[in-house]
């Protein structure tokens, strides 16, 4: 087995290690995130495998008014950043028409079709099973015709393995006594999950790491060509793997790939978990955009879709938005709040990049999973390690090709 290098010690990136280590290679992790800044590790923790529909679809643009952050809504393009996002949606409609759609969630639906199964082994792997909560999650509703239209198409849309049904009358009252403010409806899911605490998630992951002889290195890591070949400035290996989210595109371009890769920006805000129950599921609050999450040791709030470099400024109203719509429900989350922004690494037709370089004999990439970094690490690590082992892959990944931006 060969010495493997990769570049990115997010969730995505680990759990690449964690299989290659496993498989017999020697692997060198190239981290430049010592403080868990990535999104990797401020996300909802939400395994989401009702996802499968790609977000580029007609039905997606044509909400776009609705859901503008001027108008309430979590999406926001600020003008300032228009020649970073203007291009980027531009592809985004081509990628958005019946034909693309239709065949990227047959892609995306294989591959969160076995998400789960990945990280209950994974898990496994680790020693840390507890971290894997199959407990499902919630959406609710505070309006009576919003809750009658969504319980409406939530019964009608394709959510691969996952099932939604009515709440229960239990699981109402438990949202009824979570603030003021009295749902007029919820769905209950089943067959998704969530990780209990994304702190723990990646101490546990680097423990593995290293103690099956992984080597960590901080440092941004540089790709230099030799020929057909690819080298990581100052670290010899004879593959290499660029994990590094949206800084994958930046490392590709040298390569020659051009990479239409975006910031799509997160925000969240957390509190010390006092009242909210520590049994209670993820819970989405549907007119607000918002997801609550329960950690061990914190309560987090998220939302928002913000397209813009991943290194320009935060906007402080998002975070102030948040923090009103705890107070507006009536929720139990007090402050003083952590506020924290990260940048999902988004591409235009909203599927990864999982594959093989043609431009090179020995680099490969996994990275661009959007909303759906978490969910499907495990089983991206999986794939990643077929690849490298020259194996036929358990799923096809033409679908996540870079080639497909050509």
């Amino acid at each position: 087995m060969g010495h493997v290098g990769i570049i990115g010690g997010g969730v995505v990136g680990l759990s690449a290690a964690l299989a290659l280590l496993k498989a017999g290679h020697r692997v060198t992790l190239l981290d430049n995130d010592p403080g868990a800044a990535a999104p990797s590790w401020g996300n909802a923790g939400h395994i989401a495998v009702e996802q499968v529909a790609p977000l580029a679809s007609m039905e997606q643009v044509r909400s776009v008014p609705g859901r503008l952050f001027a108008a309430g809504g979590p999406l926001a393009l600020p003008p300032r950043e228009i020649a970073t996002w203007l291009p980027f949606t531009t592809r985004l409609l081509g990628a958005s028409g019946a034909k693309r759609f239709a065949a990227g969630r047959t892609a995306l639906s294989r591959l969160l079709a076995e998400a789960l199964d990945a990280w209950r082994a994974q898990v496994e792997e680790i020693g840390a099973p507890d971290l894997l909560r199959e407990g499902g999650h919630l959406v609710t509703w505070l309006d009576e015709r919003a809750a009658r239209e969504g319980a409406r198409d939530l019964a009608a849309a394709d959510m691969g393995t996952a099932k939604a049904a009515p709440a229960s009358a239990a699981d109402l009252a438990r949202l009824s006594a979570l603030g003021a403010a009295h749902p007029a409806g919820a769905m209950r899911f089943t067959g998704t999950a969530q990780i209990a605490d994304l702190d723990e998630l990646r101490t546990a992951l680097l423990a593995a790491f290293a103690a099956r002889g992984g080597t960590r290195i901080e440092g941004e890591g540089r790709l230099v060509r030799e020929g057909r070949r690819i080298s990581i400035a100052g670290v010899e290996c004879d593959q290499i793997v660029v994990c590094a989210g949206v800084r994958s595109g930046a490392l590709l371009a040298p390569v020659g790939h051009k990479v239409p890769i975006i910031a799509e920006r997160g925000y969240h805000v957390r509190a010390e978990a006092q009242l909210w129950p520590e049994d209670l599921p993820p819970v989405v609050y549907e007119e607000r955009a918002m997801i609550v999450t329960r950690y061990r040791s914190c309560v987090q709030a998220a939302s928002f879709v913000e397209f813009a470099r991943a290194d320009a400024p935060a906007d402080p109203r998002k975070w102030a938005r948040l923090e009103r719509h705890i107070a507006e429900l009536g929720l139990p989350i007090t402050g003083p709040f952590q506020r924290w922004m990260g940048a999902r690494p988004t591409l235009p037709d909203y599927l990864p990049a999982i594959g093989r370089s043609d431009r090179a004999d020995n680099l490969y990439y996994a990275f661009g999973h959007q909303h759906l970094g978490l969910t499907l690490a495990a089983v991206t690590g999986r794939l990643v390690t077929e690849m490298l082992d020259g194996r036929r892959t358990s799923l096809p990944l033409a679908p996540f090709d870079l080639s497909r931006f050509a």
